[in-house]
């Protein structure tokens, strides 16, 4: 039997943060190609990007997909804190480790991070990817999506088939999935026999941080001084970001690009994954070499 294909295949990776905790990442592809850094949403983890992450490798990319503090497998903070600036530094810890510059891939409070890291500066990007997420957002989308990570936070489920219950409700359009295997990732198993997300509940302490005015104004200003390939992809019936805050980023950002993924919302690459990878290596494949040194 032969051995199955390289893109099939991921290592793990562990990274360090400046604070001393340590992420969790899956890496697919050949070290020696261009580096692609994937950041998952809030609530979610590094197992959202495997498709993705697989169709990089196979394309020419080194994809790393990273659980974010407080998530799945990586170091919770201490303090509990969990600001955008945190996790823009937790980004900058990795790009550090990569041979050459990278290309970050960030959905939601993934996509934040590279967007004040990159905007904040020094710039240490090669191109970026926002997924779903602009400096300005719908609050009426902030609010659904906070309320379905606090309302079994404490109380947890009885089961996987309980937790993928929750899910199927909150997110109707999509397909419930023949196996759970995927959702029990996402789950973590307490001394009480119930289950739990797998993220830290101090998390949503700053669930409507994308909401405050400061925050706002930063992020504005972060967008406004992107120098580098940035593509924007919105889920066609997101409920965070609308048809205007898209245009809006895409007046703020010189030549940036855009994809609208019909019938996707927020969580888009789970939503119509084929659509938003062929989107995703279109633009990647488009890059000029220079910008990957």
């Amino acid at each position: 039997m032969s051995p199955p294909h390289p893109s099939l295949r991921h290592a793990e990776r562990r990274f360090q943060t400046d604070d001393g905790i340590e992420l969790a990442a899956h890496a697919w592809g050949d070290p020696a190609q261009p580096p692609v850094i994937l950041l998952h949403g809030g609530g979610q983890t590094r197992h959202a990007w495997k498709n993705t992450a697989r169709d990089l490798a196979r394309h020419g990319f080194y994809a790393i997909a990273a659980d974010l503090r407080g998530h799945s497998d990586s170091g919770w903070s201490p303090d509990g804190v969990y600001s955008l600036d945190r996790f823009a530094a937790d980004l900058r810890c990795i790009a550090t480790t990569c041979r050459q510059a990278p290309i970050v891939i960030g959905a939601s409070r993934g996509g934040v991070a590279g967007m004040m890291a990159e905007g904040d500066g020094p710039p240490f990007l090669a191109a970026l990817v926002l997924v779903d997420v602009t400096p300005t957002v719908q609050s009426s989308g902030v609010e659904k999506i906070r309320q379905f990570m606090g309302a079994r936070a404490e109380d947890g489920f009885a089961s996987i088939d309980a937790a993928a219950d929750a899910i199927a409700a909150y997110l109707p359009h999509r397909p419930r999935p023949g196996s759970l295997a995927g959702l029990a990732k996402n789950l973590r198993l307490n001394a009480d026999g119930r289950y739990r997300w797998h993220w830290d509940p101090a998390l949503l302490n700053f669930s409507d941080t994308l909401l405050t005015p400061a925050i706002g104004k930063r992020l504005m200003a972060a967008a406004s001084r992107l120098r580098l390939p940035v593509l924007l992809v919105r889920g066609g019936a997101s409920e965070l970001v609308s048809p205007a805050d898209a245009e809006q980023f895409l007046a703020m950002v010189p030549g940036a690009r855009y994809a609208d993924i019909a019938a996707a919302g927020h969580m888009v690459a789970g939503d119509v994954n084929d659509s938003f990878g062929d989107a995703v290596v279109d633009f990647l494949q488009g890059l000029p070499r220079t910008r990957i040194p």
